[in-house]
């Protein structure tokens, strides 16, 4: 894990580019929830700096195919502000949310500093949606479904140029985890630029452990690891807090899997957390499970085995007792 110097938690609570009312709230949601002693739990410095304040949700309809774009863009500038200047600071920005659209925002300071730095960069998109959307494309012009394609190059300049260059990320960079909601000419776009996509018949079929070794497959020391977790990446029956539910994804310990995956890289060095809506949740729960898999994502595991090496050493130093194995799962 990169971050050397702690994590920063930054509160961005807005659902100004979601469908529904209530993303707003996650922030504090997620605090109540203890991410802060959890993360803390991991023998990280946490630093919180409380809430990002951006305009209100005018919550009007669509204009040229996106809803509510100049305060999307506002949010989206005090988001890239602040994410870029705790990485100028070695530090591991965690941006609580909000709505998906703040991962423009997000990923362009991360992209940034990548290209400032030399380093290159390896995106996880966890999320129910693919999230590649475009005006010509949406059916709803809601900016949260929109942020990948506009992190590719392909929306408004406002956004796609956020962080200086366009594109900031390339399609190649990037891989999708739990995907099962694609809009039909979405799914067309997704194809054409080449994106590696890891949907939820992929996870079925191969299980979750095939699925991260491909999605972290060629990480090195050089690579920056920036994990954009979309809370409805969750099946709803453990995650109902969310505004778009969408049945058949990763159950709790898939999920615990994956994170514990990603820990084991050691490569993490950002992080959103989004679309956690405590509007649609029971009594915190969601907010509960997500710090919980923020745990295990920085480290916290779930073994109980011996280690493999242990186990090797004693098969072969040890002489076994009857009817006891020597080496027990």
């Amino acid at each position: 894990m990169s971050g050397r110097h702690g994590a920063t938690l930054i509160g961005a609570p807005t659902d100004i580019g979601a469908a529904d009312r209530g993303a707003s709230m996650g922030p504090e949601a997620l605090r109540v929830a203890g991410i802060a002693a959890a993360l803390r739990g991991r023998e990280l410095e946490v630093l919180d700096v409380g809430n990002l304040n951006g305009p209100g949700n005018p919550w009007q309809p669509p204009h040229n195919g996106y809803r509510h774009l100049p305060e999307v863009v506002r949010w989206n500038e005090l988001v890239h502000a602040a994410v870029y200047g705790e990485l100028r600071q070695g530090r591991l920005p965690v941006l609580l949310g909000g709505d998906h659209c703040l991962s423009i925002g997000s990923i362009s300071a991360v992209a940034r500093h990548c290209r400032e730095q030399g380093r290159k960069l390896r995106v996880l998109w966890l999320d129910a949606h693919a999230d590649f959307n475009t005006s010509a494309l949406s059916p709803s012009g809601n900016l949260h479904g929109m942020p990948l394609a506009c992190l590719c190059g392909f929306g408004p300049a406002a956004l796609t140029q956020l962080g200086g260059a366009a594109p900031a990320l390339e399609p190649a960079w990037v891989r999708q985890i739990g995907v099962r909601s694609v809009d039909a000419g979405e799914r067309r776009f997704l194809h054409e630029q080449e994106l590696d996509v890891f949907d939820m018949r992929y996870v079925d079929e191969m299980g979750m452990r095939a699925t991260m070794e491909q999605a972290l497959a060629g990480l090195d020391s050089d690579t920056h690891l920036h994990v954009s977790f979309d809370i409805d990446f969750l099946d709803p029956e453990i995650a109902p807090g969310v505004g778009t539910r969408v049945r058949g994804g990763p159950t709790y310990r898939e999920a615990q899997l994956c994170m514990e995956m990603i820990a084991d890289a050691h490569r993490l060095a950002s992080l959103d957390v989004v679309e956690l809506n405590p509007a649609f949740d029971e009594h915190n729960q969601t907010a509960a499970l997500a710090v919980d898999l923020l745990e295990s994502l920085f480290g916290k595991s779930t073994l109980v085995r011996r280690p493999v090496w242990r186990t090797a050493r004693t098969a072969r130093t040890q002489t076994p007792r009857a009817g006891r194995p020597v080496t027990a799962p």
